[in-house]
């Protein structure tokens, strides 16, 4: 009776302390993913890559989320198809295969993660793992979570140890350049935004630039050489300062904001800055911590407590 009792309340607290969401078994072992890859093409369309290596055991790999169940391709590198499942274990779904005895690519659509509006795509999308994401030739610039990112050659970046993100770029850039003339040098500032800027003006003896921005909510970006107001900011909206992302590039530096109101932006450089600079804040800042550790301690904690649970039970039974 004794032995009963201590072994239901051993498996009730171990049920008890072990989450629902986490009691889910996958078809396979988690699948070697050499790289995962997104890819935004000129119609629009977000079609990922997994690119995964070879194993004795049946493998899974966990889908994003909006894959189109009818797109997803499994293939060699040679493009000869290979047989796979899916299932729905996880909250966006797994694809299994049973004989991965070469190295293989998953290839799928995704859908509802790309939304335009106001001359503005945004990508919001998340993975658990590092993966990367590859723009049009054309894109010249992306607001990763707010922050600024030139993209250069690169066309593309990393979003480290995975997470979730609000990834924002134009589709046509709306760009205008202001000559500004200083110590009779001339340079060229260039300004990238959607919202209406007008009276631009270069004040030379507190070395700031100033204009109006008449719309509100909208990314205002600007390049300025180095050489002109140095490499460190105040921004002020109405004479209140506001939070700018920086990105440094070849000389000239470009600040972006996003006014909450409309007023006069006054940009004055400073010996200090109290602003957010994208080069530390890279494109891999993860935005969701994994849940593996918390699963190891319940594992722990689960084992102590099935051990604890049979050596009362082997105690009470020589007592008896």
């Amino acid at each position: 009776m004794n032995k009963n009792i201590f072994l239901i309340l051993g498996l009730f607290t171990i049920i008890s302390i072990i989450p629902v969401a986490n009691a889910q078994f996958s078809l396979g072992e988690p699948a070697y993913q050499k790289s995962i890859r997104l890819t935004i093409d000129q119609s629009s369309n977000v079609q990922v890559t997994h690119e995964i290596g070879s194993s004795d055991n049946p493998i899974s790999v966990e889908l994003f989320e909006g894959a189109i169940i009818e797109s997803i391709t499994v293939t060699n590198e040679e493009g000869e198809k290979k047989e796979f499942g899916i299932s729905n274990l996880s909250d966006y779904g797994e694809v299994t295969i049973f004989s991965p005895t070469q190295d293989l690519i998953i290839k799928y659509n995704l859908e509802n993660v790309l939304s335009f509006s106001d001359n503005i795509f945004t990508l919001d999308i998340g993975y658990p793992k590092t993966f990367g994401i590859a723009f049009l030739e054309k894109v010249e610039l992306i607001f990763l979570n707010n922050n600024i990112i030139m993209l250069g050659d690169q066309k593309g970046i990393s979003i480290n140890g995975g997470g979730y993100v609000i990834v924002q770029y134009y589709s046509e850039i709306p760009k205008t350049i202001q000559e500004v003339i200083w110590e009779e040098n001339k340079f060229n500032v260039e300004i990238i935004s959607d919202s209406e800027i007008d009276k631009f003006n270069f004040d030379q003896s507190s070395k700031s630039i100033s204009f109006q921005v008449n719309e509100i909510n909208k990314f205002v970006t600007i390049s300025i050489p180095e050489k002109l107001l140095g490499d460190a900011y105040s921004i002020l909206l109405d004479n209140e300062q506001i939070p700018y992302t920086k990105y440094n590039n070849d000389g000239y530096v470009s600040l972006s904001i996003k006014p909450q109101s409309i007023g006069e932006i006054t940009i004055t450089g400073t010996e200090s800055s109290n602003s957010v600079d994208s080069d530390f804040l890279p494109p891999g800042e993860k935005l969701e911590t994994s849940s593996n550790d918390y699963l190891i301690w319940i594992i722990v904690v689960a084992i102590v407590i099935i051990i604890a649970v049979f050596g009362i039970m082997k105690i009470l039974k020589k007592k008896n």
